[in-house]
């Protein structure tokens, strides 16, 4: 099987299936005042209301749950700087597998903390001096562990295939998809769904400025890497699409844009403040493109993935005074 038909919307349908009645089915926001501004139809699917947080439970239970039984029993390991780590505690603790993550010491706090109330064990790592790809593999080799990944795996990329599945289910017509992009999980998932569903919507990946590597990958059409990138944005510091979620971006997504950190803030004061819910940085990207205008696409119907809610609030007042 090449690696652009490693995950197919059969998968995504069957990953559906499976997280019926576990995962949340989320809600879908509109607002007048961004319909003005953007002199489009928005909607907004909030994947901060999911479990953990964030998309990433999606894919996290659509892997564990199809792992033998003796898998079960020996346990899991993954590496992710916050929302993957807690989506995969949870998970485990939902099917009874033990959890080990692999996450940097600078994650944040909130992160952290949630990742151990769910029972995993947490290994910490400093992200200047250590690959965790590395780092992860040894340690799932040294105690016999089964390794998934954030987004590199067609399990977790079906998985997360199903927030636009959702969308599309509930909205009908979109002319337009728009999806933040780290790994490319989501972003993958996301248009293969999409693609099936309403073959003449555009499916654009936005990514921060600071961490343009999968937008350089899409246009150059060759992997481009970026290290440890100082954006705000913690979800999207990954180094590098993945060799499954990359050749997906490829064949399904129609183009990749960037936003900046101003812009990245400014959206997320926005959407605080006038939808009055919570959302991270990453979380702001799909909203960002659109409210700052690097994307338009009037009298159009826009569906934006809000995808998570994980911030730390000691760290707001600092945060928007910089709006």
């Amino acid at each position: 099987m090449s690696q652009h038909n490693s995950v197919t919307i059969t998968d995504v349908l069957a990953a559906q299936e499976r997280i019926l009645g576990i995962a949340h089915h989320t809600p879908v926001l509109t607002s007048r005042i961004v319909n003005d501004r953007t002199n489009s139809q928005v909607f907004f699917k909030c994947e901060n209301f999911q479990r953990t947080g964030s998309f990433k439970f999606r894919g996290a239970y659509n892997a564990l749950a199809q792992l033998s039984v003796a898998q079960k029993q020996t346990g899991v390991l993954t590496y992710s700087s916050g929302n993957h780590a807690q989506a995969i505690a949870l998970a485990g603790q939902l099917l009874n597998i033990p959890t080990t993550i692999v996450m940097p010491d600078d994650a944040p706090t909130v992160k952290q903390t949630a990742t151990r109330s769910y029972g995993a064990e947490v290994i910490l790592y400093n992200r200047q001096t250590t690959n965790r790809e590395e780092l992860a593999q040894n340690l799932a080799k040294d105690r016999n562990l089964i390794l998934i990944p954030p987004y590199d795996h067609p399990h977790v990329v079906a998985g997360q295939g199903t927030a636009a599945l959702e969308l599309i289910q509930e909205v009908g017509q979109l002319d337009l998809l728009l999806v933040c992009c780290g790994g490319g999980g989501l972003l993958s998932g996301c248009a293969i769904a999409t693609k099936a569903l309403l073959p003449d919507c555009k499916v654009i990946g936005i990514e921060p400025a600071l961490a343009d590597d999968a937008t350089r990958s899409f246009h150059s059409k060759t992997l481009q890497t970026v290290k440890n990138p100082n954006t705000i944005a913690d979800g999207a510091r990954t180094p590098s699409l993945g060799q499954i979620t990359f050749p997906l971006v490829l064949r399904y997504v129609d183009d990749m844009v960037t936003v900046s950190e101003e812009a990245i803030l400014r959206s997320m004061f926005f959407l605080w403040e006038r939808l009055k819910i919570v959302v991270e940085p990453t979380g702001v990207l799909a909203a960002a493109a659109l409210l700052e205008g690097v994307v338009t696409a009037p009298r159009t119907k826009i569906g934006a993935i809000v995808s998570g809610g994980n911030v730390d609030l000691t760290q707001i007042a600092k945060l928007f005074s910089q709006c």
